[in-house]
């Protein structure tokens, strides 16, 4: 186990900096390539947050969805394939919700202050207030 500070600590702490004090003194291009950078660094940290969580949830959804076992990338494929030869559509239980739920938590990672994104979460807590999906 790594000491302090965490990655997601460094990536937030250099994202801060390059808000707070990079853009204070340099032109209006590198002001934006500063924002830039830092949108990135608050998205890499998202990830190693989010993402170990959300995709093992998606894996497991795909295990039930497809009936068998298999790396995420390889059920992802077969799950694409299935839905583009429309072996699986809509209707397919389990379908619309894994699709629903694979899409937020990318968001979560990308996005996480997208409006779209904020009221389908919502609506979704609303229609489901345990949480499960």
């Amino acid at each position: 186990m790594q000491d302090h500070p965490t990655p997601a600590e460094i990536l937030a702490a250099v994202a801060a900096f390059l808000r707070a004090d990079v853009v204070a003194d340099i032109t209006p291009h590198a002001v934006f390539q500063a924002k830039v950078s830092a949108n990135a660094l608050d998205i890499a940290r998202r990830d190693l947050e989010l993402s170990p969580a959300a995709d093992a949830e998606e894996l497991a959804r795909l295990h039930r969805l497809l009936g068998r076992n298999g790396d995420l990338l390889d059920l992802t494929r077969e799950l694409a394939q299935r839905i583009a030869d429309g072996a699986m559509t809509l209707e397919t239980p389990g379908l619309a919700e894994h699709l629903w739920a694979t899409t937020l938590a990318k968001l979560a990672v990308d996005q996480p202050a997208y409006s779209g994104y904020r009221a389908a979460l919502a609506e979704r807590t609303n229609h489901n207030p345990e949480g499960d999906t």
